[in-house]
This record gives C-alpha cells, structure tokens and sequence, in this order.
C-alpha cells in the first residue's frame, strides 16, 4: 500500500470508527460488536505506524491516554466562565423572574436544566477539531487538561455536519454513579481508603498527570453552552439542541434533562420534578440552572460584576436534621484502620432513620471540636453515608466533655500508630487484636479467596470465642468433633464446614495469595504476581526491583509485600498453610503438545468458543506461555470480544501479532 492508497483508507477508517464511538457512547445505539470496533481501531494504529505523517492528534487511536502531564499551563478564557447567582426558594425565583421581566420587552422564554454536580469545562473547536479544554478556574483563566479531556469517548475529537470554524463548547464533567462505586469497590479490595463523593473525584481524576488513568475511570460529560457562533440560532434552546448534529451529547430532552417553559409555573414544575427524583438519576445534581432563552435578551440583560442577569441557579436544599451526640466508638477495620463513628439519637433522614454517622478520622473531629451531648447538624448531600457537618454552639452544654481521639485500641489495648502522609490511626496488633483477627479470617474464607463453603462471618465469630481459630492456618486443624460441640452447630453443618475447608486446599494459588490479606494486594494484583512470580518462595523472598517488575506493582505495594513476609508471624502462618496442603505455587499442566513451544500470549477479550481461562489453559498445555502484560518479547495477542483499547494500541504500538480466537485454533492446528 502507498501513501495515497493508506491515506484514503486512513480517513474512511477514522470516519468509520467516529461514527460507531458516537453510537456507542452518546446514542447507547451500537450496531457492530466491540471485537469489530477493536479490529478496525487496530487496523488505523497499523497504519498511522506505518506512515506517522498520516496520525492525526483527532484521531480515534487517541481516546486510550498515554499522555503524561507534569504541570497543567493557565489559559485565559476567551469568554469569562461567570458563576450563577444562587436561590433556594420559589420566592426567590418569582423575584429573579419579576427583575427580568423590569428590563426586557417582549415575550419571555426559560430554559431548565440540571445543574450537575461535576467541573465545568470548556473546548474549543477549529475547522472542526478538538483543539483545547480548559477548566472553569477562577472565571477568567483555567487549566489546560486538553489530554485528559480527549480522553472521555462522549467528547467527540472530529465534527461533522455545518459547525463554525471556531467556537467553543462548554458543559459538565461528571462521575457516573456506576463508575464511582467500581472504582471504590476497586480501592476497597485493593486495601486503599475509598474516595468520599463522585464530584471530588471527578476533579481530582481530571488533574491526574497520567491520561490513561483517567481514560480507565470513564468520566462522562453533557454540554449545553455554546459560544462564538454568531446568530446560529435564536436561542439557547435551539443551539443546543442543534449541536447534537454536529456529533455532542447534551441533555437529553426526553429524560427531561433540559426543557424550554414560557411560565412560572412551568419552571416550578420543573424544579419540583427533579427535587423529588433526583436520586433516580445516574449521576448527581445539586440543582437547577435556569436561563432566558433568547439570545437578543440575554445581550440586552447583561451581567452584573459576578453573575449574568439573564440565568439563575436554585440549589437543593441539602437535608440537614438536628441530632444529639450522644457518644463515639471505634471501630477496627481487618487492616487495623481506626474508624470513629458517632452514635446519634435516632433521627429521619432522606427517607431513613439514621442513629450513626462517620466522623472519618481524629482530623475531622478536631475541626469540627465535637463534645459529647453537643447538638450536631447532620447530612447526607455527597456522602455514600450521614456525616456530622457542624454543631449547633447555642446548644451546648456547660459539662460537655471534648471528644478525643484514643490513644489505644479499645479492643486490645495496643498503642495506635498514624504512618507519615496518612489520615488514619492503625492498631499495629494484628496478631492480638480481636476485630483484625476475625477480619482476616473473614476475608480469607470469602468468595474470591478461598470460597469456603459452610463458614460466615457469624460462624467465624463463634470459632474465635470458642478459642479454635486465631489465624486463617487454624481453620486446617479443625475437626467434626469440636465443630460439633459448638452452640447451635448440628452434625450437618458441621460436617459442611470441615468438607468445605478440605475443598479449598484445591483452590489455584492466586486466590490464596489474595486471602493472606497482604495491604495492597487486591484479585488483580495477586494474579499479576502469581503469573509473574510462580510460587509463595518467589513471592516472599522477592526483592525489590523484581517485585516493581511485574505489570502494575507500584513502590507502595512492592513494600507491602516484603514488610508482610518480613513478619515472623505471618511467615509461620504461610509455612502451617503450605504443611496443609494448600497450593503454594501455580500448577504446571501436563503438555498436550509442543505446538506452541517458546511462544508467548497475552489473552484478552470475550470468546465465542471457548472461554479465557480454557484458552490459557490450551496455551500452557501446548508449550506456550501466557504473559501478563505486552511487551516487545510477546510473540501473540489473542483478542477477544470487548478487549481493552490500551492493550491493542501497545500491540500494534510494538508490532504484536494479533490473533482472533478463529486465527488461534488454525495456528494451533497447523
């Protein structure tokens, strides 16, 4: 192929995949599957390789990331980003739409729109391409977070369709619930503190320095202002719903995200539709943003020196209920994470009877200088829990006594230490200390480690306080006979507790490796390592530099790891697991043929035929050799339905055979 014949297939692929991203990520209208989309999207990386003056920075090979940003410039804004007078009342609203009605002639339309609870963002487009994203700042300059930006799949990188050859495009970032309890469920298995609310982390995400983070997170985005293209249209309304030509998502007009009203009554309406359902949508608001339609009065209202005349925001109240304190404890988490938690008469909130709320850590309760009986002000807004936000001083009580943080585990009486650059106290006691103990064992038995059947966190209770079990290595010396002596405990239960303990000694040992319950080592790591290393030896005696080898083991958890086996206490724990029984290292498999001898694959994807633990089993079994991560040494890619984006652009990136599942079973046969 020349340079001619690959430009022209340059822009039909590009035009091909544009079409289809748009039909998947702002139409949720797919017409191709995603193994198609990946081959196609595989086929433009290999030529933008081959011929590098046809890589366009618009291309769809971009949406992945792999931009690393060490400092974030200032761009001024060509159109100040003004911020919106605030109302919290209908009054309120009556009394902004009396004042516009003084200083306007003519018939008056409003547009209602959620107001997302996310960062504004501005993009500038020329002759239809995505040239910059700025954030909001302080009004007048932002952030330049063009490479994060890109990579969001709802933000198109090319136009189409009658646009201006310069305008710019501005909306809302936001974190999709969806998205943010994933990503928290992620951190949670991975032994890291969870993020608090979806907005926070939405901001945080944007100014992440790697744009390939910030493409795994899936930030979303509704645009819904548009400046710089002259009298495109009258109004707001009308512009708006005409870029969605151009290929932007905006406001769905149908799910009532945005609607046009010539009345009062209709923006109450309004208003008290999405007060009353806000919490059925898949991502967060904090209020309603409503704007006069017509361009001509917009210009003709003005701004005052903060806000523009012509639009308005009413904020939700966040619930806020009284409460007394009535006292603090604290709770030891299985990694000996201190948590204060309030205990709280009983109050009605958002729909619930709350008695406790999160006080988060000694930080939290030295600024907000708690006493006990205070009367405090709690919420729910942003938190995936009630929190206290403040005290009620005219309450207070002349004996309130300062609510101080513990000096020592309540549990075990151990002295708490707070490592350097965390907010957390942690109970060091971790083989003493009663919650740690059964937290540990919990983990263990649980599905994704060891799956043992028969025994819950009640029954791990009960093991304890009867003195059978201190740690996961006792579980292997249980017998019938003193299961069945416990409380409530009959012949049948007992003997599916003891079978189920005799199954899990077959468990693969990457599920064990994650059940020892090391900080930091979550399912995905703990396979990482497995594949990598092969065996607990590997493993414990591991030094640094080949721990931070593997695929994804960063500093912090390449330390956590050797601090672990450097225990005296958790080596016997491994040394009575592997005298048990248990898999110490990953199975080799009898070889079927030498087919595949001295070739390495990376699989990847959904199959049809078979599915991908059978295929890296057929790979092993027949001489080859999975891998866990590309690199130039891979000799294969096998890629499914569904396989990440990032993985296929390293593969071609690096010249990486990529095989369908068809193309595998012919080589394997042949």
């Amino acid at each position: 192929m020349n340079n001619n014949e690959a430009a022209v297939r340059v822009k039909e692929l590009t035009n091909t995949l544009n079409k289809h991203n748009h039909l998947y990520y702002v139409e949720s209208n797919p017409d191709i599957s995603d193994y198609d989309f990946d081959m196609l999207l595989i086929e433009l990386q290999k030529l933008e390789q081959q011929f590098p003056d046809l890589a366009s920075d618009y291309s769809p090979t971009k949406r992945v990331g792999g931009d690393v940003t060490k400092k974030f410039e200032s761009v001024v804004h060509k159109y100040p980003m003004f911020s919106l007078g605030n109302t919290y009342s209908k009054e309120e609203i009556e009394e902004w739409v009396s004042r516009v009605k003084k200083l306007v002639e003519g018939e008056l339309e409003y547009v209602c729109e959620l107001k997302y609870d996310g960062v504004a963002i501005g993009i500038q487009y020329i002759d239809g391409k995505f040239f910059q994203a700025v954030t909001r700042g302080d009004g007048s300059q932002g952030e330049n977070v063009t490479s994060n930006v890109k990579t969001i799949r709802t933000i198109p990188l090319a136009l189409h369709g009658d646009y201006p050859s310069d305008f710019e495009i501005r909306g809302e970032i936001f974190f999709p619930l969806e998205n943010f309890i994933k990503l928290n469920a992620q951190r949670l298995e991975d032994g890291e503190p969870q993020f608090a609310n979806p907005r926070n982390t939405a901001s945080g995400t944007l100014k992440m320095q790697d744009s390939r983070v910030v493409s795994d997170r899936g930030l979303d985005c509704f645009l819904y202002g548009v400046y710089g293209t002259g009298e495109l249209r009258l109004g707001h309304f009308e512009t708006v719903s005409k870029v969605a030509d151009w290929g932007f998502k905006i406001p769905s007009q149908r799910n009532r995200y945005i609607e046009k009203t010539n009345t009062l009554d209709g923006v109450m309406n309004f208003i008290n539709h999405w007060d009353a359902n806000r919490d059925t949508l898949p991502f967060e608001i904090d209020g309603i943003v409503i704007k006069v339609n017509q361009y001509h009065q917009q210009e003709e209202l003005g701004f005052t020196a903060k806000y523009p005349r012509w639009a308005i925001s009413y904020k939700f109240k966040t619930e806020r209920v009284e409460s007394k304190l009535e006292s603090v404890v604290y709770q030891v988490g299985r990694t000996g994470a201190i948590t204060p938690v309030a205990n709280l008469t009983p109050i009605q909130l958002g729909g619930t009877t709350v008695r406790r709320a999160s006080l988060h850590n000694a930080d939290q309760i030295e600024k907000l200088d708690l006493h006990i009986n205070d009367v405090v002000y709690v919420e729910k807004g942003g938190e995936i829990i009630p929190k206290i936000v403040g005290v009620n001083l005219e309450g207070r009580s002349n004996d309130a006594k300062v609510v101080c943080f513990i000096n020592n585990c309540l549990e075990c009486s151990a002295k708490l230490i707070r490592r350097e650059g965390e907010v957390h106290h942690y109970c060091p006691n971790e083989i003493g200390c009663p919650p740690q103990i059964k937290g540990k064992v919990e983990h263990f038995i649980g599905r994704k480690s060891m799956n043992i059947d028969g025994l819950g966190a009640e029954t791990v209770d009960v093991l304890f306080k009867n003195g059978l079990i201190n740690n996961v290595a006792d579980l292997y010396e249980l017998t019938f006979e003193q299961v069945v002596e416990m409380e409530r405990t009959a012949d049948k239960s007992a003997n599916k507790l003891i079978d189920g303990i005799k199954a899990s000694k077959e468990m693969p040992f990457h599920k064990l490796l994650f059940g020892l319950g090391i900080r930091f080592v979550g399912e995905t790591v703990a396979k990482k390592l497995s594949k990598a290393l092969k065996s607990m030896a590997a493993i414990s005696t591991a030094k640094f530099d080949e721990l931070v080898a593997v695929d994804e083991i960063g500093d912090k958890i390449a330390m956590s790891i050797q601090e672990y086996f450097l225990d005296e206490e958790n080596r016997s724990i491994v040394d009575r697991l592997t005298t048990f029984g248990l898999n110490m290292e990953v199975e080799e498999q009898e070889r079927a043929s030498n087919a595949l001898e001295g070739k390495s694959f990376l699989v990847s994807g959904v199959f049809s035929a078979f599915s991908r633990p059978e295929l890296k089993d057929i790979i092993e079994i027949n001489g080859g050799k999975n891998v866990s991560s590309i690199s130039s040494k891979t000799d294969y890619v096998l890629a499914g339905d569904k396989m990440g984006p990032a993985k296929l652009k390293k593969a071609t990136d690096l010249g990486v055979t990529i095989l369908s599942e068809d193309r595998f079973i012919a080589l394997l046969n042949n």
